[in-house]
């Protein structure tokens, strides 16, 4: 069937309209100037005058501009004269009044139409030395708070973020969320982050770093492998490696994703992490106060610095050369991270040093060693004898079973562990624990745990730890999050009522109740997934710390201990930290702190905890002090 004229000339008017206000405004121009050329041509073809008196007809030039002022503004023919040349104006007028209003509104469309797309996050971000996060879930926030401590004296720092969210409401829940920005922009964008496409707008070329997250649902896994293959694997992309930092939450995943990352990528097992630091922080009162420390930008950090000055001198040696740092190990010029290494260890040419230092620049040779210590202020103390432990874990999810098989590696034989909860997983995991530990004997018993009663008959008091798990995954986030804080105020009345201080680490799913547990001790760790985030930005500075963690989360090879510090140093007397450091060499041990139990529930003072102290200042130390330093056992 052939189209009517009438159908013709809609359809053309459509696909004009769909081109947008510039396509619109392009024509209503085009009417606008044949409306002026046919008034000027009818003034001319008629001979018609401005007013009865004029001398004689209007030009067609000055016939178009009459008829041009008329079309935009119907004012100006308030004092024409003659009736033929006010017809004409009135035809220029109506005309007008019609195109200016539809030109107003296209202009009008075009702005919410512009401002539509920028509320929309898509234009192109023109950063450069970004750091680039990748995905959106709670940790965002912890990760923004440590990369503006981190950005603090870097010139114009940025971070890009890229999600499958509102921009607008991403920065509103930023802004709501984070408080100080310092001199850090925050620039968000609407996207996919498993898209090419999409990852392009936000310049991940010119990006320092990039942080994948894993989002807040199953399959998470899944969704990061993809993303990090977007990256490695994008058309555009550049040739220089990568820097990437992403999150795997099961262990069973780990060989795809580095089969796509490609030799760019580092990756935090976040079901690890925190089972390890909670087997580790459970056992020594103020380890997690060293470790909160350490992975914090606030605060000492571990960097890596190359110092000709050390080619040639053992690791003793370089203990005692820097006054403001603490040495805990060497990185070799062929990459290999070695923490607290015998003493004769030689640096060689281009290695490293690895320190605990308050800034970058701040990692100087210029220590103050004495050309000779006093050995009567060295003391062996007396030999510690290994007894077995009791750990009491209350609640249950899928780290349980992780964390008590981490723990094994460190508590003596013939330990025990209990737990209580209710669980549809516990029974199978206990059963399952039973016949793979090796150093514990664990037993269950069913209840819950926010009930008083129940708590009161197993005696908490009688055990060395405590851990204290959420039930994630049975319940939802602020329900699991209430189970445990109201298990938790009741294990700290007990305490009271017993008069005996807790040693209890417990887990928190969502960070913003952490506020609302109010940790009063050191003995009294929160532990949670924002330990991830400190992971992630501390790696986003420098991924060589991936190695130095791993040895430091491990029970194979060097880990932090609190020791006594009688088994280096004699009590009572004034020694400086070269004196401790060179007692700890002797036992091929690296000190790096001390704990004060005078100012153990102090926690102005970190609870007596003191890593990377000056070395020539001197202390009194106490026979109840500890020692922070690096051992093998």
């Amino acid at each position: 069937m052939k189209a009517t004229l009438k159908e013709r000339t809609r359809y053309y008017f459509e696909n004009v309209m769909s081109k947008g206000p510039m396509s619109l405004i392009k024509w209503l121009a085009v009417i606008s100037l044949l409306v002026i050329l046919v008034c000027a041509v009818i003034i001319i073809a008629f001979g018609i005058k401005s007013s009865p008196d004029a001398e004689g007809p209007l030009d067609f030039i000055e016939g178009a501009w009459q008829s041009l002022m008329a079309t935009l503004d119907s004012g100006t023919m308030g004092g024409d004269e003659g009736w033929s040349f006010r017809m004409v104006r009135f035809i220029a007028t109506i005309a007008g009044i019609f195109l200016i209003s539809i030109l107003i509104g296209s202009i009008s469309s075009g702005i919410d139409e512009k401002l539509g797309e920028l509320r929309k996050g898509r234009s192109r971000v023109l950063e450069s030395n970004h750091t680039l996060i990748l995905g959106w879930s709670e940790k965002v926030f912890s990760i923004i708070r440590e990369l503006v401590e981190a950005n603090s004296n870097q010139r114009k720092p940025s971070i890009v973020i890229l999600a499958d969210r509102d921009k607008v409401e991403m920065e509103d829940e930023i802004r709501n969320k984070v408080e100080h920005f310092g001199n850090t922009r925050i620039i968000c964008r609407s996207g996919s982050p498993l898209e090419s496409s999409d990852i392009t707008v936000v310049n991940p070329n010119e990006a320092r770093s990039i942080i994948v997250l894993a989002p807040e649902h199953e399959n998470s896994d899944t969704h990061v492998i993809k993303s990090v293959l977007a990256l490695t694997n994008g058309k555009n992309r550049r040739q220089e490696p990568y820097h990437i930092v992403a999150e795997i939450k099961d262990p069973g995943n780990m060989e795809a994703a580095e089969l796509v990352g490609n030799n760019e990528a580092v990756y935090v097992l976040s079901a690890e992490l925190i089972s390890r630091v909670t087997a580790q922080t459970c056992r020594q009162s103020g380890l997690s106060i060293v470790y909160s420390d350490l992975l914090q930008f606030e605060g000492d950090e571990i960097y890596f610095q190359h110092e000709p000055a050390l080619e040639g001198k053992t690791y003793k040696e370089a203990l005692h050369a820097y006054e403001d740092s603490a040495i805990i190990g060497v990185y070799t010029h062929a990459g290999k991270v070695m923490i607290n290494p015998p003493m004769d260890t030689v640096f060689g040419k281009n290695d490293q040093v690895i320190a605990i230092s308050e800034d970058d620049d701040t990692v100087v040779m210029n220590g103050k060693k004495p050309s000779q210590f006093d050995a009567t202020l060295f003391h062996a103390g007396s030999a510690t004898v290994s007894k077995t432990e009791s750990t009491l874990i209350l609640g249950w999810n899928a780290r349980g079973k992780r964390i008590l098989e981490e723990l094994d590696n460190y508590v003596p034989e013939g330990s025990r562990v209990s737990v209580m909860a209710i669980s549809d997983t516990v029974e199978a995991d206990v059963a399952y624990l039973q016949q793979s530990l090796k150093r514990q004997r664990i037993t269950y018993y069913r209840g819950d745990i926010n009930d008083r009663r129940t708590l009161q008959e197993i005696h908490p008091e009688t055990f060395d730890h405590i851990i204290l798990l959420s039930y994630m995954g049975d319940l939802g986030v602020q329900e699991s999050d209430a189970k445990t804080l109201i298990c938790l105020l009741h294990l700290r009345n007990l305490s009271e009522q017993h008069r005996k201080d807790f040693n209890i680490v417990s887990e928190m799913l969502d960070m913003r109740n952490r506020e609302l547990a109010d940790v009063a001790k050191a003995d009294d760790f929160i532990v949670s997934d924002n330990l991830v985030s400190l992971m992630l930005s501390q790696l986003s500075e420098n991924k060589a710390l991936k190695k130095v963690y791993d040895i430091l989360f491990e029970a194979e090879g060097s880990e932090m201990y609190l020791k006594p510090v009688t088994n280096y140093v004699k009590p009572g007397v004034p020694v400086d930290f070269y004196t401790l450091v060179e007692s700890a060499a002797l036992k091929n041990e690296t000190a790096i702190g001390y704990r004060l139990i005078s100012k153990s529930n102090d926690s102005a003072s970190a609870y007596g905890v003191t890593v990377n102290p000056a070395k020539s200042e001197k202390v009194t130390f106490s026979e109840q002090d500890k020692l922070i330093v690096l051992a093998e056992d």
